[in-house]
């Protein structure tokens, strides 16, 4: 990967600062962390669009950044991505689509960040067959040499209750973390989506509750989330 180093891009992140929710994110970073050391590859997705994933994907990436560990943010969302412009990069960038479709080389899609000690894979241009190009042999070779790479390794991916490809994504990762909507999505949803990820073999390492209306319900305002952790028959552990 010599070389990739040299490409940056400058993100801007217009997220207004939230006390607690930054200390939810450090909390979901110490739970990430004490999954395991063989836990280095964890992709989020959710049942819907528009359910927080990515923001949450990229604000952990960062408190891992922060606390000192290599970290490869991967948007493997290469249907409907929109990380680049809600990001503001101002120039143009190679992305995941353009490395699976045979374009270009794994070292040209990497970008360094002006966030610390983070580096990030764009999705890239839509592409026709976004599944096909999942599964191609290409995708786990990144992965591969990313792990060998990065400490950490996040994919944000696409809502596995509406395609396939979380589930292709997946079988390339140690864990999964299910990021869910407050008062959106129903239990019969959420209960479908979470078997969908187990058939597919991926640990998962629990649920985020996302978007708590902090005015209804002051505790989880505090906290952001509800669940986490599977190591219970997939009750979930209450924090």
């Amino acid at each position: 990967m010599a070389g990739y180093m040299e490409q940056t891009v400058i993100m801007t992140d217009q997220r207004k600062s939230n006390y607690y929710y930054e200390e939810a994110m450090k909390t979901l970073r110490t739970n990430v962390q004490y999954t395991g050391r063989s836990v280095r590859t964890v992709m989020f997705t959710s049942c819907m669009p528009n359910e927080g994933k990515s923001d949450i994907t990229m604000q952990l990436a960062r408190e891992f950044g922060n606390l000192g560990k290599k970290v490869l943010l991967v948007d493997a969302d290469i249907r409907k991505s929109a990380l680049a412009g809600r990001y503001k990069i101002q120039r143009a960038v190679l992305g995941l689509s353009d490395y699976l479709s045979g374009q270009v080389r794994m070292e040209t899609v990497i970008y360094q960040t002006n966030f610390t000690n983070l580096d990030i894979i764009f999705a890239g241009p839509v592409a026709p067959n976004p599944s096909e190009l999942l599964e191609d042999a290409l995708f786990g070779e990144l992965m591969r040499r990313a792990r060998e790479k990065y400490d950490y390794v996040f994919v944000d991916t696409p809502p596995i209750g509406s395609i396939i490809d979380a589930a292709i994504i997946a079988r390339q990762c140690d864990g999964v973390v299910f990021v869910i909507q407050s008062e959106s999505i129903s239990y019969h949803l959420a209960q479908k989506a979470k078997e969908q990820l187990e058939k597919t073999g991926c640990r998962i390492l629990g649920a985020v509750l996302n978007k708590v209306d902090v005015k209804k319900d002051k505790y989880y305002g505090h906290y952001y989330y509800k669940y986490y952790g599977d190591d219970d028959g997939g009750k979930g552990r209450k924090r």
